[in-house]
């Protein structure tokens, strides 16, 4: 692991400062110009995502994102991982990573009010630690959440062998508040420097540096030490003051503890800070001076404050029995100096620190792409029956019920929740009579096969999932894992990736607000999937009473979209014919704009019972998941799908093609449904109808499959039974 700078760095920082830095100042630079903090190998093409736009009060390079949603409320939202120390220590790094993102909502002046989670391990179904890594990463999660008493409403959850012995632990969080109380950072020469919370500790001294390089070692000392209690402490103390409006500023202390706060917030105000290490409240006696400014130590906020606002805070802090230290004052100079009582121990302009010299790294396509799209699995032959492979899939680690997750949270407190985990997208009240939905998702199989078409496949998937709650999309965030960036396919990966967010986030204006890239995701196997995770926020202006209805016997079901041979990376080809390749789907944005539209009509008039997006496992994984949602069976017409071109019927049943729904409606609505389908001028099927306990796909139209071939036949109690105790069983009792 490495601690310092690298030559060319030390070279670099040498010549801006003039002089050769002390050690101290090494230490700061090293973990403010680490990969975590800088994002030096990825800053300069984040650009190009677009973050602006009606309701975007600030966006991407802030600690959150904020949304306005009316009637003077705000939304934030961020994303952060804890993939490296989550690898070596699950349940404190998987904690800490939601005790992290949460302050980082805090840090603008709004209340958290939910978490989601993405995890990705690896082949949980052959691998003990694997199996081990995600029961106790669930667990850290669910405690460090629970304990706040914030609700855990969504996220998601993927195995893959590119995982092994590794983890990749993504959060998000959700705040909300009034738009006035928002604090807008300032500062004045003579301002006071607090630092509020937890004690600083030896704990996660090096963990920026930790988690910008290959996971070589399992260096526990880098992991941070969880305290929920202190976080909800903290948060309620910080709210007070808040209300009290003596805050003038406020961070976060997270990657790379006190070096990277002091001088990011110094050079974003346009500010000098001084500050003496004797002066922070520490947990362990005869810390260094660089130990200090770059602890990890968690649940830390920094604050800026007057002389009688510091009055206000001490006193907020005492009734919280939260400590709280002056540790500096704020100069006019631009310079970050730091100090041990009377000795001077570093003194630095802060854009220096701040700024790493951004890398313009070299990217080559990836040598297997050249045959990959092409590749085609070797025939299963006559022996795969579809009944089976259906039930095989529905019981698979990537497709099973996640509730063993889900259960472990508690997804309700704070009386928000609406739509609760397990459904397309979670949805919470907001107090303006609006609700909010959210949406976390990501495909690595995809994202392997074509990194551009794979990450919008998950832009777009994220935004279907808010579509089929009633809400349309206003913000996205999102965060990009990968390898080691100095391999050039690795970067052409990462390029292509944002690439193809940007393009889709453009073409149906959904403004980027926040983000996080985490590289050198390696295990000894070599590099990760490019895994993208996109987390999709909508708003619902006008009532949720479709959230609230059931698939009734005898209604229709409607599929909007056209299925296309499109396997590449999808389930039926991974996980049955253990094959990886061929063309992955691709997104047609034009269909996707007018799909999504069509759809959010016909939820808006009031005319569906049960709308479900197609993703993972295709149409016959969908639709199973309804009438097992509903209990209740279906009969289905596969020449009634609507496609292009001529399709297998493992690719009519199995392929992940994007942009389509599934949408029960009864009769008395059916008409009106379809008017407003076919005026959209969307692609749509009536593909069948649901009644009896059996889930049977014909090969026919619907008038005549008395006599057609059946495709699949699959008990719904069956069905519903191995897809609701398959992944429970493995983690437990495999």
């Amino acid at each position: 692991m490495g601690v310092g700078l690298e030559p060319r760095e030390h070279k670099d920082l040498t010549s801006r400062l003039g002089r050769v830095p002390n050690p101290t100042e090494i230490q700061i630079v090293a973990a403010e110009w680490s990969e975590h903090c800088s994002y030096k190998s990825s800053k300069m093409h984040l650009g190009m995502l677009p973050t602006t736009g009606p309701r975007v009060v600030s966006g991407r390079g802030y600690d959150s994102g904020v949304l306005d949603v009316g009637d003077g409320y705000v939304v934030t939202a961020h994303i952060e991982s804890h993939n490296h120390p989550s690898a070596v220590e699950p349940y404190g790094g998987a904690a800490t990573g939601v005790g992290g993102v949460i302050r980082d909502i805090l840090s603008t002046g709004t209340r958290p009010i939910a978490i989601l989670d993405g995890l990705r391990f690896g082949d949980v179904s052959e691998d003990p630690k694997s199996r081990w890594l995600f029961r106790q990463a669930v667990v850290g999660i669910a405690d460090y959440g629970n304990c706040l008493g914030i609700p855990t409403i969504g996220g998601e959850v993927e195995f893959d062998a590119c995982y092994q012995d590794y983890a990749l632990v993504d959060v998000a969080a959700i705040g909300f508040g009034r738009r006035e109380r928002l604090i807008r950072n300032r500062a004045e020469t003579g301002d006071l420097v607090l630092l509020l919370g937890g004690p600083t500790g030896r704990d996660g001294i090096g963990g920026s540096q930790f988690a910008s390089d290959s996971l070589e070692s399992h260096d526990r000392s880098a992991v941070q030490i969880p305290d929920p209690f202190m976080e909800k402490l903290l948060i309620e103390t910080v709210l007070e003051a808040r209300d009290a409006g003596v805050i003038h500023a406020m961070k976060d202390l997270g990657g790379g503890g006190l070096s990277c706060a002091i001088s990011e917030t110094a050079e974003a105000l346009n500010v000098g800070i001084e500050i003496d290490v004797c002066a922070v409240h520490t947990r362990e006696s005869g810390m260094l001076p660089g130990e200090i400014m770059v602890s990890e130590s968690q649940e830390r906020m920094l604050v800026i404050t007057d002389g009688p606002g510091h009055n206000k805070i001490k006193e907020i802090c005492t009734k919280f029995d939260v400590a709280c230290s002056v540790i500096g004052t704020v100069r006019a100079d631009g310079n970050m100096r730091v100090s041990a009582g009377s000795e001077p121990v570093a003194d630095m302009p802060a854009t220096i620190v701040a700024n790493a010299r951004l890398l313009d790294l070299p990217s080559t396509r990836p040598a297997y792409m050249n045959k990959i799209e092409d590749a085609a699995p070797r025939s299963p032959g006559a022996t795969l029956e579809y009944s089976d492979a259906l039930y095989t899939l529905l019981s698979s680690p990537n497709i099973a019920s996640r509730s063993w997750v889900y259960s472990q949270y508690d997804h309700e407190v704070g009386i928000r929740t609406v739509v609760r985990p397990g459904a397309d997208a979670s949805v919470l009240r907001l107090d303006n009579g609006k609700h909010l939905a959210v949406s976390m998702d990501g495909n690595p199989k995809h994202c392997y096969i074509n990194p551009r078409q794979g990450a919008i496949g998950c832009f777009e998937e994220a935004c279907r999932n808010v579509v089929c709650v009633g809400a349309t999309p206003i913000g996205m965030l999102d965060h990009l894992q990968f390898g080691d960036p100095t391999n050039p396919e690795i970067f052409w990966t990462f390029l292509e990736s944002i690439r193809g967010i940007t393009e889709f986030a453009r073409q149906i204006e959904i403004p980027c607000i926040g983000g996080k890239v985490s590289l050198y995701n390696e295990t000894q196997a070599g590099p990760i999937k490019p895994t993208p995770i996109i987390a999709v926020l909508g708003l619902i202006s006008n009532g949720i009473e479709h959230t609230r209805r059931r698939v009734g016997q005898g209604d229709h079901l409607l599929v909007i979209g056209s299925t296309r041979s499109e396997m590449g990376g999808s389930e039926y080809y991974e996980s049955l014919l253990k094959f990886t390749g061929g063309r992955c789907p691709t997104v047609d944005i034009a269909e996707s704009k007018k799909n999504a539209a069509a759809v959010l009509q016909v939820i808006s008039n009031g005319l569906s019972n049960v709308v479900h997006d197609c993703s993972k496992g295709g149409l016959a994984v969908a639709i199973s998941e309804i009438c097992i949602a509903a209990d209740v069976g279906c009969k289905i017409h596969s020449k009634s799908i609507p496609r292009s071109g001529n399709l297998t019927d493992d690719a009519v049943l199995f392929s992940e093609s994007h942009s389509r729904y599934l949408i029960s409606i009864s009769d008395e609505h059916l008409s009106a449904a379809q008017r407003i389908l076919e005026a959209g001028g969307v692609t749509y099927g009536r593909i069948g109808a649901f009644e009896g306990r059996h889930i049977t796909i014909f090969d026919g139209y619907g008038n005549n499959d008395g006599n057609a071939r059946v495709l699949a036949d699959l008990s719904v109690d069956k069905a519903h039974k191995e897809w609701a105790r398959a992944l429970k069983d493995l983690i437990h009792n495999a």
